[in-house]
C-alpha cells in the first residue's frame, strides 16, 4: 500500500554520532582471529572477508579487550543502555541545534533500536536529561535491522503530517558490537565481525516548506520466503546473526523491480531519481546495487565512503550517508533505500526543498 501523507514535510536536520573508540580493520581481523582461533584452519579460509569489507575503520562502543571477555546477556545489555542512552542523547541534540528548535517544542519521537532491549524505551530513559515534554508522543520501533533507518524516518513522517507545524524527533541507535556472538565460529559470526560496527544518528522533520529537503513518499518491500536471509537467533549468551550469502545476488536479482513499486506508490518515475541514496551493507551488496539499479559502477560513492569509514552500523548508516549527500548538495530528487531482515527493503523520496 502507498504511504500517503497529508500535509507536506520538510526534513529540518540530520545528524550522526559514533563512540570513542575506534578499532582497525586490521585490529579487528587480529581480534576475531584470537577470538575464532579454536578452529584455526577454519577462520583462515573465511579471513579474506575483513580484506574484501570495504573498510579501513570502525567505531565500537568498548575497548578492543572487553570483547575478549565472557558476556552473557545482562552484561551486554547493561552495556547497550549505557552508551545507548548516551548517543541518543548526543545524536538527538545535535539535530535539534541544528534545526533551531528546543526539546520541549518536539511533539513527537520515534525510536528505532534493534540490538538491545530497552522497556521502558530509549526515548523514555533520556526523555528527562533531554527536556521533552511530559504529552509527546513515543514510537518506538523494533526488528527492523538495517532497514530501519529508512522505515523510521518514513514512520516519523507520516506522523509530522498530521498537522501544520508538528514537529517529530527520529533517533536511531544501534550497537551491533555488544550483541554479535564472538564465541562461536561461524561464517555468519565471522562475516558480521568484519562488517559491523556501532552508531546512531538523528533527524528533526516538521509539516510545512523548508528545510534542506521535502520528503514526499515511499514503500515497504516484503519479499515472501525470505526470513532466513538476515535478522538475528536469540540464543545464550547473546545474538546469533542470521547473514546470508545470498544477499548479493538477491539484491541484484530483485532490486530493480522493487524500487519500480517503491517509486510507484511515490508517485515517481525512475527518470525523476537524480541520485539512489543507499544502506551501504558491504562492498559486495553496493556493487550489487549499482548492477541492478543500471547506475555506473562506484556511483554510490557516498555509500562506500561511510563503509570504509565506520562500517556497517545497521539501521543508522544510511543517514550517514543521507548526511553527506546534503552536504555536497542536495540533487533535485533522491530515493532513499534500505534492505533487512523479512527480507525488506525500506524507499523512500526527497525533493530539493
Amino acid at each position: 500500500m502507498p504511504r500517503s501523507q497529508s500535509a507536506p514535510v520538510s526534513l529540518l536536520s540530520v545528524s550522526t554520532a559514533v563512540p570513542d573508540t575506534v578499532i582497525t580493520q586490521a585490529e579487528a581481523k587480529d581480534l576475531a582471529r584470537t577470538l575464532f582461533g579454536r578452529r584455526a584452519s577454519a577462520f583462515e579460509r573465511l579471513a579474506p572477508v575483513f580484506d574484501n569489507a570495504g573498510i579501513d575503520k570502525r567505531h565500537i562502543v568498548r575497548p578492543i579487550d572487553w570483547y575478549r571477555g565472557d558476556h552473557g546477556w545482562k552484561a551486554r545489555n547493561d552495556v547497550y543502555l549505557e552508551a545507548a542512552e548516551a548517543l541518543y542523547i548526543e545524536a538527538a541534540r545535535k539535530a535539534l541545534d541544528q534545526a533551531g528548535i528546543a526539546a520541549d517544542e518536539v511533539d513527537g519521537l520515534v525510536t528505532v533500536s534493534t540490538t538491545g532491549i530497552a522497556t521502558p524505551s530509549l526515548e523514555a530513559r533520556v526523555a528527562g536529561r533531554m527536556g521533552f515534554r511530559r504529552d509527546v508522543e513515543r514510537v518506538p520501533l523494533f526488528g527492523l535491522g538495517c532497514a530501519g533507518g529508512v522505515s523510521g524516518l518514513a514512520t516519523a513522517s507520516r506522523l509530522a503530517a498530521g498537522r501544520e507545524g508538528k514537529t517529530i524527533l527520529f533517533v536511531t541507535v544501534e550497537l551491533c558490537s555488544t550483541s554479535i556472538r564472538l564465541d562461536k565460529l561461524s561464517k555468519a559470526n565471522i562475516v558480521a565481525t568484519a562488517l559491523f560496527a556501532d552508531g546512531a544518528a538523528a533527524a528533526v522533520l516538521r509539516a510545512g516548506e523548508g528545510g534542506l529537503a521535502a520528503i514526499e513518499g515511499g514503500a515497504e518491500i516484503l519479499w515472501p520466503d525470505t526470513l532466513g536471509i538476515m535478522g538475528w537467533d536469540v540464543e545464550d549468551p547473546g545474538l546469533g546473526v542470521i547473514f546470508d550469502r545470498s544477499i548479493p545476488p538477491f539484491v541484484e536479482e530483485n532490486m530493480a523491480a522493487a524500487v519500480e513499486q517503491i517509486l510507484h506508490h511515490a508517485s515517481q518515475s525512475r527518470g525523476a531519481v537524480k541520485r539512489y541514496t543507499c544502506h551501504p551493507g558491504g562492498a559486495k551488496v553496493v556493487a550489487a546495487l549499482e548492477q541492478s539499479l543500471s547506475i555506473a559502477e562506484g556511483s554510490l560513492d557516498h555509500e562506500r565512503a561511510v563503509l570504509r569509514e565506520y562500517g556497517n552500523m545497521s539501521a543508522p548508516t544510511v543517514l550517514f550517508v543521507l548526511k553527506r549527500v546534503l552536504e555536497g548538495g542536495m540533487p533535485e530528487r533522491t530515493l532513499l533505500l534500505a534492505l533487512g531482515p523479512g527480507f525488506t527493503t525500506s524507499g523512500l523520496t526527497l525533493a530539493r526543498a
